[in-house]
């Protein structure tokens, strides 16, 4: 029997058969996140609520897997313009405001975001059992 464990998250879900996230031990790796509202599924179509609730649904993710942002070790960003990038730096330093205790974090473009996305994230974390 595998020790992976598969999160699903209400409104969260992929399209394809994925899962939002998969954690082996204190190993937590999530798919794609989205600037996705949960409560309607939907994506809206300004990258300043995007980036906000791209980084809520990481902190979302975090919660159901018993973490939080400070067990984040690595994170990819895209974005579909290089010019959106300080829209995602706001809500990063929001979410990481001490400059000695940030995850790497890795940033590239991509045009090929589906629909009205705009940006679209992956993240590691390490978490701990207490």
């Amino acid at each position: 029997m595998s020790q992976r464990r598969s999160l699903e998250i209400p409104g969260l879900q992929h399209e394809n058969p994925i899962p939002v996230a998969s954690q082996i031990g204190p190993f937590l790796v999530t798919s794609g996140v989205f600037g996705k509202d949960p409560n309607t599924g939907m994506i809206p179509p300004d990258i300043e609520t995007q980036c906000a609730l791209m980084f809520s649904n990481l902190r979302l993710i975090l919660a159901v897997a018993g973490g939080s942002p400070d067990d984040i070790i690595k994170m990819t960003v895209w974005v579909k313009d290089k010019s959106l990038r300080p829209h995602v730096n706001k809500e990063w330093l929001t979410m990481f405001p001490d400059e000695h205790s940030r995850p790497a974090r890795h940033s590239l473009l991509n045009t090929d975001l589906p629909g009205v996305a705009l940006v679209q994230c992956e993240m590691m974390a390490i978490i701990k059992a207490e």
